[in-house]
């Protein structure tokens, strides 16, 4: 502070962009005149929303620490503007430059990426347990004590791909008994519906390489309400909504703080990360607030005997910490001075001596070893322990003054266990620390005094920072280089300048993907939806033989644990950069939510995707008999078999948008899924008559029993939707099939087979054979397809309920283009010979348009059945909501359907909310809410239905209304509704906001959204995981294909007139083949042949 006493008074005239125009050497400033802190989710180029506070503060520097750049020949231009004049018409805009020169392997731009998890804590990983109760073996209040065995999590954080260094944000607000280190929530066994997050966190931009990221956490200023939260849903029941934070009140008057984190890399080196926490009071009084950013390596030499060489850390200077790994290499993190805090309107906050004050960070270090001490009154293996900043930060956690004044440090009492918490609403006073008792340490201070270790912090405490809007800020740079060879660390108008830089080249990415007037706020929308996804990654480990086994340095786990569950996955062998559903609730992966994910990601980063989908067929995943694992709970689970699907789509998306055929994928992922097909043929048609079970797949409680396991009737569940998700796998792969063969004949032998195989499947899953037992999944009466009981003896039993598993069918759609089938003669002979042969299968399941090219459609649904199935879909008394496609029809509301069964009743009604059962932990409902995924295939199917049916087949829109659409309409009415759960209505509402008027309106919750893992059917607020952008992020890729044309919510339609269907004869004939079958693609505008647009067979 006193080597920049000479310039304080500069300080107020250079702390604002635009102010530093008096500079000795005469040049104007690099700094643009835009706000350095807003990402602006929306701005007028591309969405943004506004932090809502002054721009963060910088601090002056001594002549001779700053870089004289009128001494260099150095082109200050924007690296954006320099790269376009380098590239020329080349130039495709500066993130898709850096994704080119990570896939060319030319820079490594994803080694640093958002990949700590949110919540390592209570996984299955984590679990030693004898009886597999991961949500008791690993509380959340072991987690500040307990060294993790498989990943790390925290606040915001990064690390390497190889989680080797890790950094993230704690804080501290001066009343909660432990760091604000990480997110906290129920877990299944508290929570009314099963485990939930209780925090206000938001994933608010990332690009793909990670280039630049913006995540904000609400932290309450008041003492954080962990008691209350848990107290109040172990109290509720299932039949009432789950109690969240804001409902504890701890929000009002604003009492909390906007803690906003940006990264950014430099323009062309992926290894030096700039770090900017921003924090905002928008509380009515000043307050105090510790930033307490947190640098460390996870505990990799505490699990064996032989342990690899330890990595170390220390104090290489002031604000200086340098890290070495043994593989990793050595890197600095760089502590600079923060200014003090400003008011609302920029005015610096002066300290005692009547003079602004930098606020210099203390360094602090310990080793990321688990506190024995307080967590089980044993022997610590080193004597400063994970937990140490908690201890040294918070005055209640440290060893009462003697009567003379000693600090007292060298107590050796111990206190293990738990502090009592008395009885009732008794709230702990806050000089007696809660939770694990402090063991007092046995040397003078909780933290190492040698400033070395490996877990670091920079403790920063900004004291009475303004009211209403007042602002702190701390700047780090991880960087492998010396202020020498990198002025930024030293300049904090480079610093801000090159976050400034990388936001707009993050404007620039996303501008790119809109096409057509799309409203901000969708924009927005769209734009948080893919950042949320992006940030969803994570390092995720599970090596199962030494996970079974346990760790040779470690006590055995108790023998009985290798029964519990995965004992037969013995060959998984994880270690890699995942896409999460959600990093909190599910930090771990799903393979079918995978599948979903990989589509909007492959519009950002097809190469990224098509890893997901490439890892889940690897040796080292898949089974050797071919089953594909589906999540750490119980690998063996059956998920809907939608790889195929998604491979397919991403090699298309890729195609479409990038110019570019990945063959070698498509075919290497193509030879893993024919064992995968050839399992769930072995496994999954016991009688080898092409009608599936399947279990639950991945639709949890949708059915009248449990669908995982027997049935309590006797005889086997026939499923419709496992039986339509094979005829839909078996389609997939003939599609794939006939893109290999262009460049493989061997190809076209597959093909036929498949196509043979979805012959047989569709006939024997909807037409009955001549005797009384013979199975039918398809209900002439209802019109519909129902889930079935066969028994050993009698006649099967359909089971008519209502829901997703009778509208699955309709994903089973092709259709195939003349000039395809004319391009592959042995193909061609082949499904001849079958329809001539097979004329009473065939003409079944197939429809030959004659004057129309020859287009064949492939379908489990006659024109007919399709007709009456949508009529129940589409009426919105039964399937179709304002918000989407229910997953269980309405009716089942007042028509509630069961039976009784050895005297036990089972019944399926109708919850559009959350589920009021506890089949699959409670905490998630198929018999009724809207799910994004299976609603995205529903509305692929009616778009390949019109490229087959144009506008031949209208149908009322909805059933009952008057309004006839085509069925192309249709899916885009299906894909508004779904927008509509998002986008702001005329009165500024949310409907996954559920009508809370502090999300709704007030200007620092407003533009910020969260994405759902489901939505209540009838009004369609957010429900279940808050952050599951993986799937629910699928509403971006709606917003790219139809936002242009969608209507505010709850405003009438307007009729959209579509241009002239693809096949009609206004449209010339394009045929690859060059035969005389016409074979027409979309006649929709040049740019939606280019784009998301196109519903072309070239394009689903």
């Amino acid at each position: 502070m006193a080597q920049q006493s000479g310039h304080i008074k500069k300080l107020q005239a250079k702390i604002f962009r635009g102010q530093n125009a008096d500079k000795e050497d005469g040049k104007s400033a690099r700094s643009s005149t835009d706000p350095a802190l807003t990402i602006n989710i929306p701005s007028p180029i591309l969405t943004d929303t506004t932090q809502n506070g002054p721009v963060p503060p910088k601090m002056t520097k001594t002549e001779n620490n700053t870089t004289n750049h009128a001494e260099e020949d150095v082109d200050e231009r924007p690296f954006r503007v320099r790269l376009a004049d380098k590239l020329g018409p080349d130039y495709q805009g500066t993130e898709r430059y850096r994704l080119e020169q990570d896939d060319k392997r030319e820079r490594h731009w994803k080694r640093w990426g958002p990949y700590l998890s949110d919540r390592q804590w209570a996984t299955v990983r984590e679990d030693y347990s004898a009886n597999g109760d991961a949500w008791s073996h690993f509380p959340h209040e072991h987690a500040r004590s307990r060294v993790y065995r498989w990943g790390e999590d925290g606040l915001g954080g990064i690390s390497d791909n190889h989680q080797r260094l890790c950094f993230s944000l704690s804080l501290w607000n001066g009343q909660d008994r432990i760091l604000k280190e990480r997110l906290f929530g129920v877990t299944g066994h508290q929570g009314n519906h099963g485990e939930d997050v209780k925090e206000l966190y938001y994933y608010l931009d990332s690009t793909p390489t990670h280039s630049y990221m913006k995540y904000l956490y609400k932290y309450p200023q008041a003492a954080f309400p962990y008691e209350e939260l848990v107290r109040e849903n172990v109290n509720r029941d299932r039949n009432v909504s789950e109690y969240e934070i804001l409902d504890t009140g701890i929000f009002d008057d604003d009492r909390y703080w906007d803690v906003f984190m940006e990264y950014a890399k430099d323009e062309q080196d992926p290894d030096s990360i700039y770090v900017r926490i921003t924090a905002y009071n928008r509380g009515p009084e000043p307050a105090t607030l510790h930033i307490v950013p947190q640098f460390w390596f996870p505990n990799t030499w505490s699990w064996s005997n032989d342990p690899p060489p330890k990595p170390t850390m220390w104090a290489s200077g002031d604000g200086i910490i340098t890290a070495v790994h043994p593989t990793l290499g050595k890197y600095h993190l760089y502590c600079m001075p923060s200014p003090p805090p400003v008011t609302n309107k920029g005015e610096l906050v002066v300290g005692e001596s009547g003079e602004p004050e930098a606020v210099e960070a203390d360094l602090l270090f310990t080793d990321n070893n688990t506190n024995y001490h307080r967590l089980y009154g044993g022997q610590n293996e080193t004597p400063y322990v994970k937990d140490a900043f908690h201890d040294h930060i918070i005055p209640s956690h440290r060893p009462p003054p003697t009567e003379d004044g000693h600090p007292g440090f060298f107590s050796t009492k111990i206190h293990t266990g738990y502090a009592s918490h008395g009885g009732g609403d008794e709230t702990p006073s806050s000089e007696e620390e809660q939770g694990p008792r402090t063991p007092f340490p046995a040397t003078p201070s909780f933290v190492n005094p040698a400033k070395r270790g490996t877990k670091s912090a920079a403790h920063f405490v900004f004291r009475d920072v303004p009211p209403r809007g007042g602002c702190a800020v701390v700047r780090l740079k991880l960087t492998p280089r010396t202020p020498a060879q990198d002025p930024s660390i030293e300049d904090e108008g480079i610093f801000d300048d090159t976050l400034e830089e990388r936001r707009e080249e993050a404007n620039e990415f996303y501008s790119r993907l809109v096409m057509g007037p799309i409203s901000d706020d969708l924009k927005q929308i769209m734009r948080q939806a893919m950042g949320g996804m992006l940030w969803t990654k994570q390092f995720y480990q599970f090596i199962q033989t030494d996970w079974l086994k346990g760790d040779p340095a470690q006590p055995p786990p108790p023998p009985e644990r290798k029964w519990v569950r995965n004992k037969d996955w013995k060959h998984l062998y994880i270690a890699d950069i995942l896409s999460m559903p959600d990093k909190w609730e599910y930090p771990f992966f799903a393979a079918w939510d995978t599948a979903f994910h990989c589509i909007p990601l492959a519009v950002v980063d097809p190469a990224f995707a098509k890893k997901q989908l490439d890892l889940l067929t690897r040796e080292w995943y898949m089974k050797p008999d071919g089953q594909i694992p589906a999540y750490e709970w119980n690998f063996g689970d059956v998920n809907p078999p939608v790889h195929a699907w998604a491979t397919f789509r991403v090699f298309k998306i890729e195609r479409k948008l990038y110019g570019r055929e990945d063959l070698q994928f498509l075919e290497r992922v193509f030879q893993k899924l024919l064992l995968n097909f050839t399992w769930w043929v072995n496994r999954k048609d016991q009688n080898g008559d092409n009608v599936f079970e399947g279990g639950f797949l991945g639709l949890d409680n949708i059915g009248v029993f449990n669908r995982s396991e027997p049935l309590p009737t006797g005889g086997t569940l026939r499923q419709s939707d496992g039986t339509a998700w094979m005829a839909f796998y078996c389609l997939n792969m003939l599609s794939i099939a006939l893109e290999l063969a262009k460049h493989n004949p061997t190809y076209e032998d597959i093909a036929s087979k498949f196509f043979e195989h979805f012959i047989f499947i569709a006939d024997a899953m909807t037409y009955r054979g001549q005797g009384d037992n013979e199975l039918s999944l398809w209900s002439e009466e209802d019109g519909m397809y129902y889930d079935a009981i066969q028994f050993d003896h009698g006649p099967p039993m359909q089971l008519p309920v209502r829901s997703l598993v009778g509208l699955i069918p309709l994903y089973a759609t092709l259709v195939l283009e003349p000039a395809t089938v004319n391009r592959f003669p042995g193909f061609k002979k082949r499904m001849e010979w079958f329809i001539d042969n097979r004329p009473e299968m065939s003409e079944r399941s197939m429809a030959n348009m004659k004057g129309r090219g020859e287009r064949r459609l492939l379908a489990l649904a006659s024109k007919e059945r399709l007709v009456r199935i949508l009529e129940k879909m589409l009426d919105e008394d039964e399937f179709f909501s304002e918000h989407g496609i229910r997953s269980l029809s309405k009716k089942h509301k007042d028509q509630p359907w069961g039976m009784d069964v050895n005297g036990e009743h089972y019944e399926v009604n109708y919850w559009p909310g959350d589920s009021k059962s506890g089949m699959f932990g409670g905490n998630s409902n198929w018999r009724g809410p809207i799910w994004l995924a299976v609603n995205f295939l529903l509305i692929e199917s009616l778009q390949r239905f019109h490229q087959f049916y144009g506008d031949e087949v209208q149908v009322e829109c909805p059933t009952g209304s008057g309004d006839y659409m085509n069925l192309v309409e249709v899916a885009e009415e299906i894909q508004h509704r779904i927008i509509h759960i998002f986008g702001r209505d005329l009165e500024g509402k949310r409907a996954t906001n559920g009508g809370n008027p502090k999300l709704d309106h007030d200007p620092n919750f407003r533009d910020y959204v969260w994405f759902y893992e489901y939505f209540h059917a009838d009004d369609g607020r957010g429900l279940g995981a808050s952050h599951q952008t993986g799937w629910s992020g699928l509403v971006a890729y709606h917003i790219l294909q139809s936002g242009a044309t969608c209507r505010l919510p709850r405003t009438p339609k307007t009729p959209r007139s579509l241009a002239h269907h693809y096949f009609d004869e206004s449209i010339d004939p394009q045929s690859e083949y060059g035969d005389e079958a016409q074979s027409m693609y979309s006649a929709y505008s040049a740019a939606d042949l280019n784009t998301l647009g196109d519903v072309s067979p070239d394009a689903l």
